[in-house]
């Protein structure tokens, strides 16, 4: 078995719009350029169902900390619109992700919960001493990403963390 380094991340925003809204914006993930900074291009390799279960997405990644790309495909395993959408990470970085949406008088709250190894040996290598790089630079690219789906959407961000 080779040596990866394992991260584990939560990331929450709290938006000041309906779950549904939310929900059709963050699962059109092949527009994800067109306003999240740092997601530089995303790539339908497979259609899955009218889910999307089944579907397989290439997404390139910009880090906004450091001048390096991660590119992944990642996997939709389930989908249960507009509450939870979970998959499989495969490349670069080998994992499961899982976006939940809740909502309560008005308020959105988004939770990614990213547990994830690195699958490439430098990323492994340099995990010792980059680990704090590559954690700011992931809590650094979900900050933006609260922020710019919030302006995308018109809405107001109440937190992003």
């Amino acid at each position: 078995m080779r040596a990866t380094a394992s991260y584990r991340f939560l990331t929450t925003w709290l938006l000041e719009a309906p779950r549904q809204r939310a929900w059709d914006v963050l699962a059109d993930c092949e527009a994800w350029p067109g306003w999240w900074r740092g997601v530089e291009r995303v790539d339908e390799l497979e259609p899955g169902d009218a889910m999307r279960v089944g579907s397989r997405y290439r997404v390139t990644w910009r880090a906004p900390v450091v001048p390096y790309r991660v590119r992944f495909d990642f996997a939709v395993d389930e989908v249960d619109a507009p509450r939870r959408m979970t998959g499989r990470a495969l490349g670069a970085l080998e994992g499961t992700g899982r976006w939940r949406l809740f909502d309560e008088e008005g308020i959105c709250a988004v939770t990614f919960d990213w547990e994830v190894r690195t699958a490439r040996a430098w990323m492994t290598v340099l995990s010792p001493l980059a680990r704090p790089v590559f954690t700011g630079s992931h809590d650094r690219l979900m900050r933006r990403g609260g922020q710019d789906l919030a302006r995308h959407m018109g809405v107001r961000l109440l937190a992003a963390g």
